[in-house]
């Protein structure tokens, strides 16, 4: 149809402005102007124009402003995800780093990061102490010998070792009328502190020298340990567990140091002295104490246990027991130590008894002294109280192994776990 006129509905067809121009052009005028204009107004704006056509080219900035803007948004929202992008490789990048540093100061820590073992850490050790003085040249070369032969023969060399102080201490207990009801002792144990070669990581080879020490002057074990008649150094006991992985013991924790110590300053602990002596037929048990079960964080529990241990089979009336036990391997987080006894006082509380590879020959000696008044004793004494860490492990022995019990165990460490005291 043809286009009608807006005033009169008239139908105007192409002629409709004419007609509009010429009929209702006295309508055409702004209200108050008088003038007869049309005003057209902007609908983005509210701006009035006099012309048709400005009124569209004015429109149309708009659309071109609206477009630019939007494509500006669009470039903004680009530049910020880039940037946010950026930003996030940049922080994956710092946590990654973070942890390779992490990871490599941990391998450090429990020395897994090839920076040599035993032999390395000695000579390092020595320079130092002839660089500053404190170590003569003759007497280097005098300890390197030293050291090169007992790393060729795989004995220590005992230069770090105190014997005769379960001897002393019974001694002592015998004259002893204060505090001590009752003291059970292990049959006799050598002290063996850490060197210039293993400070820092060697607790837990140490550890294992006092177990045997004790374990080799026992007839019940030399069948087992017939092939270790002498106490090994730390680089053999190394290459004695390696053995005891290629046997099939504890595959899990053999991979956790890539099958391989011997030349690392590995830490190791409960599980590796575990599958080192049931490798070697001494039948043990790990007993785990995975947290405290007394008041402040203490682990009365772990006395009790201790405390039957020696105990059993020896319910005589004398104070001092000297018992046929082996020590005790007790582990914590980043240390280890040897139970060597355990007292019970008079009002009944309990006190653990405990070789530390951190304590030097000079102080071990002191307690060989005949008058002794028992001071030394603090080097040893651990009572409920000061045994706080969160979890404690034990490694116990108790007998030997038929080579077929020996076999089981090895399948059964397939999936190593040991026994936790609720």
């Amino acid at each position: 149809a043809p286009p009608e006129c807006p005033f009169c509905g008239e139908a105007a067809g192409r002629e409709l402005e004419e007609h509009v121009r010429a009929r209702h052009g006295h309508l055409l005028g702004a209200p108050g102007t008088g003038d007869g204009e049309q005003l057209y107004e902007c609908p983005m704006c509210g701006l009035t124009c006099t012309n048709i056509q400005i009124l569209e080219e004015h429109v149309d900035l708009h659309l071109e402003e609206h477009s630019f803007s939007e494509g500006g948004n669009i470039r903004d929202l680009e530049l910020a995800q880039r940037l946010q992008s950026e930003e996030d490789e940049r922080q994956r990048s710092e946590e990654e780093k973070r942890e390779r540093e992490e990871f490599k100061k941990l391998q450090r820590q429990y020395g897994l990061d090839n920076s040599g073992g035993f032999k390395q850490q000695f000579l390092r050790n020595m320079e130092r102490e002839v660089d500053r003085g404190r170590m003569q040249p003759f007497e280097y070369h005098k300890r390197k010998a030293d050291m090169m032969e007992s790393l060729a023969s795989g004995i220590d060399d005992g230069k770090t070792k105190t014997s005769g102080v379960i001897e002393a201490l019974c001694r002592y207990y015998q004259n002893e009328n204060k505090d001590v009801r009752r003291v059970w002792l292990s049959a006799g144990v050598d002290h063996f502190h850490s060197s210039l070669g293993d400070r820092g990581w060697g607790c837990g080879y140490r550890n294992f020298q006092m177990l045997l020490s004790s374990l080799l002057q026992n007839s019940f074990y030399n069948d087992c340990l017939r092939d270790t008649t002498l106490i090994p150094s730390i680089p053999k006991i190394q290459s004695m567990i390696e053995d005891a992985w290629r046997e099939g013991f504890d595959p899990h924790g053999a991979s956790h140091f890539n099958n391989r110590l011997h030349g690392s300053k590995a830490w190791i602990g409960a599980c590796e002295i575990y599958s080192l002596l049931t490798s070697l037929r001494i039948k043990c048990q790990i007993i785990d104490f995975h947290k405290p079960t007394g008041p402040m964080g203490t682990h009365p529990r772990l006395f009790e246990w201790i405390l039957h241990y020696y105990s059993t089979d020896n319910e005589g009336g004398a104070k001092v027991v000297c018992t046929s036990k082996p020590p005790i391997y007790l582990q914590h987080q980043g240390h280890s130590r040897t139970v060597v006894g355990i007292e019970e006082k008079k009002n009944k509380s309990l006190c653990l008894l405990l070789f530390d590879p951190g304590c030097s020959s000079q102080e071990m000696q002191k307690l060989l002294k005949q008058n002794s008044d028992g001071t030394g004793l603090k080097l040893l004494r651990k009572s409920v109280g000061s045994l706080k860490e969160k979890q404690y492990q034990i490694v116990a022995v108790d007998g030997v192994l038929s080579s077929e019990e020996k076999a089981a165990r090895c399948r059964a460490s397939q999936v190593l776990t040991s026994e936790k005291i609720p």
